[in-house]
C-alpha cells in the first residue's frame, strides 16, 4: 500500500475494500430495470454506450456530440444545466448524462443504444531501482532505447507538481511531430519539453492539474522522472535519483481528487490521451472486480490497444485475500508488487539483547539508540483502539516517555507515530498484522520509530509479557542493501484467480513496489519537508511497481516500434524470472512461503532480457472478439468494449485458456483432457531451433506437438499444441498446481507459467 500518502485509499485489507464497494452505485444494464417512485425521479449519471453511426470518419465532433443527444429526453436539466457531461470520441462509443431510471428506461429502446451503467467512484492503489533492474550497464534497455527519448508515457492520476526537479526538461529533445497535447497549468506554471501536456478533467470543472495529494507525483517520477542528483529525503541529500525511462516524455491527466474519482472523469482522461496521440497508458487506479464490459479501464483500454497504445494497470493492494483484483483484463499488462534489496534499517533492541530489522525513513542523530527506555504494549487491554494506537486512544500516564508498540490497521502509520506524539510516547514500535506478513515500510514517522514484521512482532510481544520491566531502544542504520530474500512478493499486493476474464492467470508480472523513493511534493501532506518542490520520499503499493512497467513498455516500444501491445506484453513476461538474486524460488511476504503464479503471474520483470525475447506470442485487437464471445457476453456487452457490432453467434467462440496468451490457466476434472493451441512469432536470430522443456504440474500429463520449433526468418510464426490430461486418483478438487512450458534456443528461454485448477 502507498503509505505515506494517504493511506485511507491505499489500505490492503479485506476490510476496506468492502468498505469502499459498500458506498458503490448500483449498476443499471436495463435487463430489466425495477423502477420505484425514488429512482424514477433520482437523477444520477450514467455512463451510456450507443453505436457509431456510420460515417462517424466524417463527422466532426460537433456533430458525434449531436447523436449522442439525439438518445436524451432533451438536452438539459429543468434548472438549464446541460445533461451531456463527458461526449467520448476515443475511449468509448459513447456519453456520460445525468438521468433519471425512467429517462434510462425510456432511451434503452431506441436503435442505436447499446448499454448503459451508473458512474462509479474508482480510486488509486500507491532512487534506486534503475540499478536494481539491471537498466544501465552496457547492452541493457537505458543505453539501447536511449533511455526512452521521443515515447510519451500517459499519466492517469492526481496531477502533476510542475516544479519537481524530477520534470525538468534539460537536455530532452521536443515531443514528436505526432503530439497533439495541451497544457492548461495556472501561471507561472508551464510544460516543457519533459512534462508534454498537463490537464485535468472533473464534470463540466475546468479544474487545475496540479497534484494536491502526492500520488500523480509519485507515479509520474517512478515511470520517467528525469535525473535528480542529491535528491532530498527529510530534508538529507541522498545521491542521485531518476524514474525507469528518464528521457520519455510525460502526458499528465488529472482524474483523482482526494485519491478518489468516477468512472466519466476517467474516461474522459483516456478519451483525451488517445486524441493527443500517447504511446504508454500507465494506470495506477482500480475499481471493484466487475465484468470487463463494466470496467471503464477495460473499455477504454481495448481503444488504446486499438490505436496501438500499451496499457499498464495495478492489480491493486487487496492481498493477500484471494481473487479481489483489479484491471484484469487479457489486453492490460497487470502489475502486482515486489520487494528490492535495500531497507531503510531501524534496528529494534531489546532489554534481552534480541534484535529485530525494521525500517523508517525518519533516521533521526538526537535519539539516543544507547539508552534503554521502558516498554509498553497499550494493545493488550484488549481495545481495539489502543491495540492500533488510534488518535486520542492513548493515555499519558502509561505512555509518556516509553517506547509504544502498536499493531497495523488500515489506517496511516504517520497517524499513529503523530498519537503516539501526542501522547507523549518517546518513540513507537509498528508491528505487522499476520496478513501483513513480512512487508514493512520506511515511513517519514514524526518521532523515532521502527516498522518491524509480525513475526518480530509477535517476539517483542512475548517478551513485554514474560519481563517484569521491558525496555527497548533503536538503533537507526541508514540505508542497507542486500537484503534477503529479494525479490518477493509484497503482502498486500492483489491476487488471482480473476473472476471476471473467465480465468486467464493475473497479475501478469510483479516489479518494484516496496518503499520505492519517488519525488514528493513537499507542499502536500505530513512530508512538508527540504526545499520546497525537491523532495523525495518512499512509497509503496501497486501504484509504485506500475510505473516501473510503464517505463520498461517505453524503452521496449522505443526499440521496437514495430512490435503490437501483445507483443510488448509477451516480451515482459516471457523473460520474467521466478528466481530471486539467490537462486531460490520467490517468496511471498503474507506467509514466507513460496510465491504462488496467482500472487506473482509470470514472475519479476526482467529488462534487459524483455527487450530481446527470442519469440513472442502477439494478439492483434480482434483476436479479443472471439475470447468476448466465449464469456457468454452478449453482442451489446461486446460491443460495448470493443465499439463495434458484433454477432456472437456467427463467431467460433473460444474459452479463455485458447486465447494465445503468454502464460496458460485452466480448470481440470480428473481424467479430463483439454488441448489448446498456441502461435508464437520470431523476433530473435532470424535462423533458430527452439528446444521444448515442460515442468508438468503435479497431477496433470501435458503432450507438446511438435517438441522443436524449427525458424528460418524473422516474423515467421509457428504454432504447436498443448494437450493437458488430469491424471486419475483421489480427487483434487479446489486444489491448484503449476507448471511451465519453456522454448530455448541458444541464449534465448521463453517460458510461459502454467497454473491448472482442479475442478
Amino acid at each position: 500500500m502507498d503509505r505515506g500518502i494517504s493511506l485511507s485509499i491505499y489500505c490492503h485489507s479485506s476490510l476496506v475494500f468492502l468498505l469502499l464497494i459498500s458506498h458503490l452505485l448500483p449498476c443499471a444494464h436495463l435487463s430489466p430495470i425495477a423502477i420505484t417512485n425514488h429512482h424514477e425521479i433520482q437523477l444520477q449519471t450514467y455512463i451510456v454506450h450507443v453505436q457509431e453511426p456510420t460515417s462517424t470518419t466524417k463527422l466532426s465532433i460537433e456533430h458525434l456530440q449531436e447523436w449522442h443527444k439525439s438518445f436524451l429526453p432533451n438536452a438539459s436539466l429543468d434548472s438549464g444545466e446541460p445533461r451531456i457531461i463527458f461526449s467520448y470520441h476515443h475511449a468509448i462509443s459513447g456519453f456520460a448524462a445525468k438521468l433519471t431510471r425512467q429517462e434510462l428506461l425510456f432511451m434503452s429502446s431506441k436503435d442505436g443504444f447499446i448499454l448503459a451503467h451508473t458512474d462509479n467512484p474508482t480510486f488509486l492503489f500507491t532512487t534506486y531501482t534503475p540499478d536494481f533492474l539491471a537498466l544501465k550497464h552496457w547492452g541493457a534497455l537505458w543505453p539501447e532505447s536511449s533511455h526512452g527519448q521521443g515515447i510519451i508515457i500517459a499519466v492517469i492520476d492526481t496531477g502533476i507538481h510542475p516544479n519537481h526537479p524530477s520534470f525538468d526538461d534539460k537536455g530532452m529533445p521536443e515531443p514528436p511531430i505526432k503530439w497533439r497535447g495541451r497544457c492548461d497549468l495556472p501561471p507561472p506554471a508551464t510544460c516543457n519539453n519533459k512534462l508534454v501536456a498537463a490537464t485535468a478533467f472533473k464534470g463540466r470543472l475546468k479544474p487545475s492539474p496540479v497534484d494536491n495529494s502526492g500520488h500523480g507525483t509519485v507515479t509520474a517520477s517512478i515511470s520517467a522522472g528525469s535525473f535528480v542528483h542529491g535528491a532530498e529525503v527529510l530534508g538529507k541529500a541522498n545521491g542521485a535519483a531518476s524514474g525507469t525511462a528518464p528521457k520519455a516524455h510525460l502526458a499528465i491527466y488529472k482524474a483523482y481528487y482526494n485519491n478518489h474519482g468516477t468512472e466519466s472523469d476517467l474516461l474522459a482522461a483516456i478519451d483525451q490521451a488517445i486524441a493527443d496521440g500517447v504511446d504508454i497508458l500507465s494506470m495506477s487506479i482500480g475499481q471493484e472486480p466487475k465484468p470487463l464490459y463494466e470496467s471503464s479501464v477495460a473499455k477504454a483500454s481495448f481503444s488504446g490497444i486499438r490505436k496501438n497504445i500499451f496499457p499498464c494497470c495495478a492489480a491493486g493492494n487487496f492481498g493477500p485475500v484471494a481473487s479481489i483484483l483489479s484491471n484484469d483484463a487479457p489486453w492490460c499488462l497487470t502489475v502486482g508488487a515486489g520487494t528490492v534489496d535495500r531497507r531503510i534499517r531501524a534496528t529494534v533492541r531489546l532489554g534481552n539483547g534480541m534484535e529485530m530489522d525494521g525500517e523508517s525513513s525518519y533516521q533521526t542523530e538526537t535519539f539516543d539508540s544507547k539508552l534503554m527506555l521502558p516498554l509498553v504494549f497499550p494493545g493488550e487491554t484488549g481495545k481495539p483502539e489502543e491495540l492500533h494506537c488510534q488518535s486520542g486512544s492513548l493515555r499519558s500516564s502509561i505512555v509518556s516517555g516509553k517506547i509504544v508498540l502498536c499493531v497495523t490497521d488500515e489506517y496511516d502509520n504517520l497517524e499513529r507515530s503523530e498519537t503516539v506524539k501526542t501522547a507523549g510516547g518517546a518513540a513507537m514500535i509498528v508491528m505487522n498484522r499476520l496478513a501483513d506478513g513480512y512487508t514493512t515500510n520506511a515511513d517519514p514517522h514524526s518521532i523515532p520509530a521502527s516498522h518491524v514484521s509480525h513475526a518480530d512482532g509477535q517476539k517483542i510481544q512475548a517478551y513485554i509479557r514474560t519481563t517484569l520491566n521491558p525496555a527497548a531502544t533503536i538503533i537507526f542504520q541508514g540505508t542497507q542493501f542486500g537484503a534477503r530474500p529479494t525479490p518477493a512478493v509484497a503482502s498486500f499486493s492483489s491476487r488471482g484467480p480473476s473472476f471476471n476474464n473467465g480465468g486467464i492467470l493475473k497479475p501478469d508480472v510483479v516489479a518494484p513496489g516496496v518503499n520505492i523513493l519517488a519525488a514528493w511534493p513537499t507542499e502536500v501532506g505530513p512530508k512538508k519537508q527540504g526545499k520546497s518542490g525537491s523532495s523525495f520520499n518512499f512509497a509503496s503499493g501497486t501504484s509504485m511497481a506500475t510505473p516501473h512497467v510503464s517505463g520498461i513498455a517505453a524503452m521496449l516500444k522505443k526499440l521496437k516500434p514495430e512490435w503490437s501491445p501483445a507483443a510488448i506484453k509477451s516480451a515482459i513476461m516471457t523473460t520474467a524470472y521466478v528466481r530471486d538474486r539467490h537462486g531460490n524460488a520467490i517468496t511471498d511476504q503474507n506467509g514466507g512461503g513460496n510465491a504462488s503464479f496467482f500472487a506473482m503471474g509470470a514472475g519479476h520483470v526482467n529488462p534487459a532480457k524483455a527487450s530481446d525475447p527470442g519469440l513472442v506470442y502477439d494478439l492483434q485487437w480482434q483476436d479479443y472478439i472471439p475470447y468476448l464471445c466465449g464469456l457468454g457476453y452478449t453482442n451489446d456487452q461486446v460491443m460495448a468494449v470493443t465499439k463495434d457490432i458484433t454477432d456472437c453467434s456467427n463467431i467460433k467462440k473460444i474459452n479463455a485458456e485458447e486465447l494465445n496468451y503468454p502464460s496458460i490457466a485452466m480448470n481440470l476434472r480428473t481424467g479430463e483432457s483439454k488441448t489448446i493451441i498456441r502461435m508464437v512469432t520470431n523476433v530473435g536470430e532470424a535462423s533458430s531451433k527452439y528446444k521444448l522443456q515442460i515442468e508438468e504440474p503435479n497431477g496433470v500429463s501435458i503432450h507438446v506437438n511438435p517438441e522443436t520449433l524449427q525458424f528460418s526468418r524473422l516474423q515467421q510464426v509457428e504454432s504447436f499444441t498443448v494437450k493437458f490430461s488430469a491424471k486419475p486418483g483421489p480427487s483434487k478438487k479446489g486444489e491448484v498446481s503449476e507448471g511451465s512450458l519453456t522454448w530455448i534456443s541458444g541464449c534465448y528461454i521463453v517460458r510461459s507459467s502454467i497454473s491448472i485448477s482442479f475442478t
